[in-house]
């Protein structure tokens, strides 16, 4: 791989350790070294990129945003999905057929709960409080979290979706913690992020247009007669 922010990151450094794999990075400036994901980018650009609506076509240089992240990252998976299904043109059978005809396993942790794990952010510490685990503003409460109060936790999310959180003791597995303020709502840690900026900018705004109209209600002020001292010093048996 090559050495985007990605692919040099502690959360792909652990994920790589837990699974035993190596990771290899590429000579900067020569992309003949990872042939086979700019292949697969290469792939992705022609047959799904250049289908989707608001896609940035030859001579135009006014693209209309039609398709959010989230929308993105669904039509991505679909393709991908689709690609390894299809019968290939070398192979002569399917990408998924191919991967499994010798009976070869990829090495994978001891349970799909583990492999999530693997998938979500970088471990973060968290004290349990009475009221629940507070995180980015949200509070997450289980009933597994009434021994752990006062106790030092790990959580881990997925930022597509902070809906929930795992808790973690030691690396042992506690619980799914809930924000039971959106119990039903899908929300990315940039959605809250973005209400947040959006909220400041409001809030900044309102003060500004405020401050003109305080300015002109304010009276002026009579200054205070200064006290003079005087030039020669003055002693109690002069006076």
């Amino acid at each position: 791989m090559d050495h985007g922010s990605d692919f040099i990151s502690h959360h792909l450094e652990r994920t790589a350790i837990a699974l035993h794999i190596r990771i290899i990075h590429s000579t900067v400036g020569r992309p003949q070294g990872r042939g086979k994901i700019e292949r697969f980018f290469r792939t992705i650009n022609a047959e799904l990129l250049s289908t989707l609506p608001g896609h940035l076509g030859p001579g135009s240089r006014t693209p209309t945003p039609v398709l959010d992240l989230a929308a993105l990252d669904r039509a991505i998976g679909d393709f991908i999905g689709t690609y390894n299904d299809r019968v290939h043109s070398e192979l002569g059978i399917s990408p998924r057929d191919a991967w499994v005809a010798d009976g070869w396993l990829a090495r994978m942790p001891e349970s799909i709960e583990e492999l999530d794990g693997l998938l979500l952010t970088v471990p973060k510490n968290r004290v349990v409080q009475r009221d629940g685990i507070h995180f980015q503003g949200q509070r997450y409460l289980a009933p597994t979290l009434a021994p752990f109060v006062g106790h030092t936790i790990t959580i881990r999310y997925d930022p597509r979706d902070i809906s929930e959180i795992r808790v973690y003791d030691r690396d042992a597995f506690i619980c799914t913690a809930i924000d039971e303020a959106h119990p039903n709502l899908r929300l990315s840690l940039r959605d809250i992020e973005t209400a947040r900026r959006a909220r400041r900018k409001q809030l900044r705004r309102a003060i500004n247009d405020r401050i003109p109209t305080v300015a002109t209600r304010e009276e002026p002020r009579t200054p205070e007669p200064s006290k003079q001292r005087p030039k020669l010093r003055t002693y109690e048996e002069d006076e």
